[in-house]
């Protein structure tokens, strides 16, 4: 049976944090989903189109990764192509914190459908995309949090 991990996130934008983490779970599974998922609480500064072109750029590469677009709640959309497993990036304790337990709330509605938490590289630990698109908002520079094919100032 295939290893199907679904890496959920609004990826707004995807950062090298998120692209480590996907990386470091590639060896793992023999497909990796990543999911935008569509936020009803969040508006997102991008479109998903401009995210699903990113993302795509960006494991251009690499077959086993693909891109999909979900709204509802995460385990369902696993459970509809059939994904054992999330994948969800961590960055220090407070992400544990919260992932865990949103893992935990997982768990109780489908316990077939595993959490796996991963590690970003370190040295992208202070990354995260509200702080970018906060830098992005107010001119500063973000390319050097970003993967080499994403460019803000070109989105569309």
């Amino acid at each position: 049976m295939e290893k199907i991990a679904v890496f959920p996130g609004s990826f707004d934008p995807f950062t090298l944090g998120h692209e480590s983490v996907v990386k470091k779970a590639l060896p793992l599974f023999d497909k990796i989903i990543i999911g935008i998922g569509q936020n009803s609480t969040k508006q997102c500064m991008f479109s998903f189109e401009q995210r699903e072109a990113w993302i795509k750029g960006t494991f251009a590469d690499f077959e086993q990764v693909k891109v999909m677009a979900y709204s509802g709640l995460t385990i369902d959309f696993c459970k509809s192509i059939g994904s054992k497993f999330i994948l969800r990036g961590l960055r220090n304790a407070n992400d544990f914190q919260y992932e865990s337990n949103i893992a935990m709330m997982n768990q109780a509605l489908n316990q077939a459908i595993v959490t796996v938490f991963l590690a970003c590289d370190a040295q992208f630990g202070a990354i995260n995309s509200t702080i970018v698109r906060e830098i992005h908002k107010n001119g500063g520079d973000v390319a050097q949090f970003l993967p080499s094919n994403i460019d803000l100032n070109q989105a569309k």
